[in-house]
């Protein structure tokens, strides 16, 4: 897949290809069969190597890199990830919406496979041929059943290749669709009864699952006992740490900035104050200890970038370039309100109880608390 200035969003392969090219570089440790990384240059790969440059060649050039910490939270998750994916069992990582779930899959298929982009979106509309093939019916109607008619599914594909596959919202799918990988999960193999002794498919070394599945998804379509015995499950928290937190808004809402060209810097005071925002209304309390009512919608560090992005953009095209306070406010409207009227009320008490106390003693708080009008 070339990498494109015009691409909106490159998969982690080539957005990070200069990184994975050093990881290999200098990885001289063992590798489970199938991977092109070892375990700890994986996770390396996503924790970041605590800014040592690594040398690669690029061409004739030698060249240093540093690799970034892509993921911020537990990192003996990401230790169990990779162990569970070395192993014969698929990993299933649950949790609320917006907690880096599909990033951490695209990071480790990245990571372990080389490519990203096998995967299988869940909705309710999936169906069992859309997991395992379908057929080119102009083909199968002109020639009958063979492997040239067949049209390959990821997971097919990540069978055959030795590679992995990724399942995003799995729990979209009615229970009878997901039932499909049962069998796959368990003997390593997918049969297509039409191709006779051309349609047994065995699992090559380096084949495995990661899923993904969100817990206010998971009475959707609950998953059945003899699927849920075929994944290790890993919740992916919330970020409670608040310097943490500031530091990844920070970060990931200045590289979208970036890559939207647009030369807009979010000042950290103001970062510190959406983060805060989103931390009170997600716990349902301040760090003082006031209770609040937390919305119905997700309050997730990803819904965060989301409204530092649009703050910039907002600052940028409609403003002097200069994001303040008031850029938040009109930005975190559209967050808030989604789906329940009730929730503009939970805002604006925020407003009137948390913000108006804050801003007694703090300018930027008192520029917030002024910039409530635009929650009507």
């Amino acid at each position: 897949m070339p990498k494109s200035a015009t691409n909106l969003r490159p998969p982690a392969e080539l957005r990070f290809a200069d990184e994975l090219t050093a990881l290999k570089a200098n990885d001289d440790l063992p590798k489970p069969p199938g991977w092109q990384l070892s375990p700890r240059a994986v996770r390396q790969f996503i924790l970041g190597s605590d800014g040592k440059a690594l040398p690669f060649k690029k061409g004739k050039k030698t060249l240093e890199t540093v690799i970034s910490q892509k993921y911020f939270g537990d990192n003996a998750l990401i230790d169990r990830c990779i162990v569970t994916l070395a192993g014969n069992r698929g990993l299933l990582l649950i949790g609320e919406p917006g907690t880096a779930k599909s990033m951490l899959s695209e990071l480790l298929t990245a990571a372990i496979s080389g490519s990203s982009t096998n995967t299988i979106q869940g909705t309710a509309g999936t169906t069992e041929d859309q997991i395992k093939h379908s057929w080119n019916y102009a083909l199968l109607i002109a020639e009958g059943p063979s492997p040239k008619a067949l049209v390959p599914s990821p997971l097919y594909s990540a069978l055959k290749d030795g590679k992995l596959v990724r399942f995003e919202e799995i729990t979209r799918c009615p229970p009878e669709i997901q039932d499909a990988l049962v069998s796959v999960l368990s003997d390593k193999v997918m049969t297509i009864p039409e191709l006779g002794d051309e349609g047994t498919v065995l699992a090559q070394k380096g084949f495995n699952l990661i899923a993904t599945a969100n817990t206010r998804d998971r009475g959707v379509n609950e998953m059945s006992s003899a699927l849920k015995r075929r994944f290790n499950f890993e919740t992916v928290k919330p970020i409670t740490d608040k310097v943490l937190e500031q530091q990844l808004v920070m970060a990931q809402t200045q590289e979208l900035l970036t890559e939207a060209a647009v030369d807009t810097t979010i000042p950290p005071d103001v970062v510190e104050l959406l983060v805060t925002t989103f931390q009170d209304l997600r716990q349902g309390k301040t760090s003082s200890g006031t209770m609040i009512e937390s919305p119905s919608t997700v309050m997730s560090t990803a819904e965060a970038v989301a409204v530092g992005v649009s703050a910039g953009l907002d600052a940028t095209y409609l403003g002097d370039g200069e994001v303040t306070s008031e850029h938040l406010v009109r930005n975190l409207v559209g967050t808030v309100l989604k789906d329940n009227p009730e929730d503009a009320a939970k805002l604006r008490h925020y407003f009137e109880v948390v913000v108006k106390g804050r801003s007694q003693t703090d300018g930027l708080w008192k520029d917030y608390y002024k910039a409530r009008k635009w929650l009507r």
